[in-house]
């Protein structure tokens, strides 16, 4: 074996292979996680003492926005946001400078990932359209492998093909798109709204049953038809699904019909905290949470998983495929908006925004999400995450994870929130404390499960040799906010906060097998709606460097 690497003696979790805090090895070679070797002469070339150190898989954020269109236009539409000294990542031997902020530019988002123990990343929307411009921006992005979901949900095609009732043809669409853009799941965000908003230049769908203008199609019959195709097409993540009434009080309503409406499907509903708002439009006397009656329904459906969309008190950047949530949000906030469509596909708003934690209904927004972590029985199928920038930053993630393990911690700082936050929410009755298995789960093993990433969140025979490992803290938030070490690809990436060596990481992404003959039909539909040439739509794969197609067996 070549360049052998022993790691001795770490306390090992690693819940997807059933190790809970076992005192073990972790052999790697060529990038690999391996067995120890049986011949006595083969020595590691290195040995790294772990004895009182923590050892987990790389971290895995399966639904944060980094890359393509708006987070580029987030990134320029917020000088305000980079001003001080602080928010500049400084040029070393290693590292290339870059900025801070709540979008930091690409390179300090792969520093920054690295530096807190993450080794892969998903961005949560990019419009086919933007795929180039989405891959140019990973292929800036180093530390981390990454890959993205394919915005559908608004999708020209998608919605014809439902209206005349062509599963065939939606199902070899969707994989055709995939393929294209080197994408890796399906997206749906607030499917038919967003057409809505374009058609009727304003406007939303408000329920399952509403139809969208000149398809005479429902969000309920988008939902349940790419759900069903995305499923019969085996890909390793199921439809990634942002529900219809994001933000709006009462919600939880259309939330729970769209659990109701998935039929026993497989779908992974995202930054869930934003869904499960009870009350009156408009109406902050009735703002409520409605987590356990949401949280039940999960429970008891396993087909079902979420990601949380924590929100953290502070400033941030709202960035959303969901043009009129990102109106609503510039009324709300009284601030600057962006707005943009995106041809045939999908739209898009940004807008600064400001949580506060003496503000009811942000203070019962961070509850919230903080409930859905504590109420979800099984932890495999609730996923950490601050949908960032649109909840916090990414950054937070060792604060959640404090707040978690800490319930006196978590009540500390529920004090310090409206008194009717306790009122309205349940967050003061839970007791529940996270283990640290329960923390690699969530944060690792979980979100590489539900992926379908079986090299990833796991260090049993033959994973990626992704490895973060940490030193015990009595503060958690110190624990996981500088790891000793971070290991990419079997690579010593990050050493007690110091980056050793700006590592490339891979694009993941799926390539569906599909009906080739229903291709001229897409390119006839394509050629008589785009402005762009159909040549020059598809991804190939010599514009990515290194890359992987994830199979979908």
């Amino acid at each position: 074996m070549h360049d052998l690497i022993k790691i001795s003696q770490g306390t090992v979790y690693d819940p997807a292979n059933g190790i809970d805090g076992e005192v073990r090895d972790v052999w790697i070679a060529n990038g690999k996680i391996v067995a120890a070797p049986t011949d006595p002469s083969q020595r590691p070339s290195r040995t790294i003492d772990a004895c009182g150190l923590v050892v987990m898989p790389g971290g895995v954020d399966m639904h944060c926005h980094i890359a393509g269109p708006k987070v580029n236009v987030a990134r320029k539409f917020r000088p305000d946001d980079k001003t001080e000294a602080k928010d500049v990542l400084p040029r070393t031997g290693n590292t290339r400078s870059g900025t801070l902020g709540s979008v930091p530019s690409t390179f300090a988002t792969g520093y920054k990932y690295a530096g807190m123990g993450y080794t892969t990343t998903f961005d949560a929307a990019i419009p086919p359209l933007g795929a180039r411009h989405a891959h140019e921006e990973f292929a800036d992005t180093p530390c981390v492998d990454k890959g993205f979901y394919v915005l559908m949900g608004n999708n020209h095609y998608v919605m014809r093909c439902v209206e005349r009732n062509e599963p065939q043809k939606l199902r070899a669409f969707i994989a055709w798109l995939l393929t294209s853009t080197k994408g890796y799941a399906p997206k749906l965000v607030n499917p038919g709204g967003v057409e809505v908003w374009k058609s009727l230049r304003g406007g939303n769908v408000h329920g399952l049953d509403d139809t969208v203008p000149h398809f005479n199609v429902t969000p309920r019959q988008i939902i349940s038809s790419v759900v069903a195709a995305t499923n019969d097409l085996r890909l390793p993540h199921p439809v990634h699904l942002h529900c219809n009434n994001l933000g709006m009080p009462g919600n939880w309503h259309t939330t729970l019909d769209t659990m109701k409406a998935l039929d026993g499907h497989r779908a992974h509903l995202t930054h869930i905290q934003f869904h499960s708002y009870g009350g009156g439009e408009g109406d902050e006397n009735t703002f409520n949470s409605k987590t356990q009656h949401l949280a039940d329904f999960i429970n008891a459906h396993a087909n079902l998983s979420v990601d949380v969309g924590q929100v953290m008190f502070g400033d941030t950047t709202s960035m959303t495929g969901d043009s009129p949530v990102g109106y609503f949000l510039s009324n709300v906030f009284k601030t600057k908006w962006f707005s943009n469509d995106v041809e045939m596909e999908a739209g898009c708003g940004v807008a600064p925004i400001k949580y506060r934690n003496k503000s009811l209904v942000h203070a019962l927004q961070w509850a919230i999400g903080l409930e859905w972590y504590l109420l979800v029985e099984d932890p495999w199928r609730v996923v950490m995450s601050t949908d960032h920038p649109n909840g916090g930053s990414f950054l937070a993630y060792p604060h959640i994870i404090r707040l978690l393990m800490d319930r006196t911690y978590r009540r500390d700082l529920l004090k310090k929130c409206p008194a009717q936050v306790v009122e309205r929410s349940t967050l003061a009755d839970l007791d529940r404390e996270y283990t640290l298995n329960e923390i690699a789960i969530i944060t690792r093993a979980g979100p590489a499960r539900l992926l379908g990433l079986k090299n990833k969140g796991h260090l049993g025979i033959g994973a990626d040799a992704d490895i973060t490992i940490y030193t015990p803290d009595e503060n958690q938030e110190t624990m996981f906010s500088l790891p000793r070490l971070v290991i990419k690809a079997g690579r010593i990436l990050v050493e007690q906060g110091d980056l050793r060596e700006p590592l490339d990481g891979k694009t993941l992404h799926v390539a569906p097998d599909y009906d080739r003959d229903v291709v001229p039909d897409i390119r006839e539909w394509f050629e008589s709606c785009y402005s762009i040439q159909w040549a020059n739509y598809p991804v190939d794969d010599h514009y990515l460097a290194d890359h992987e197609a994830i199979s979908t067996e």
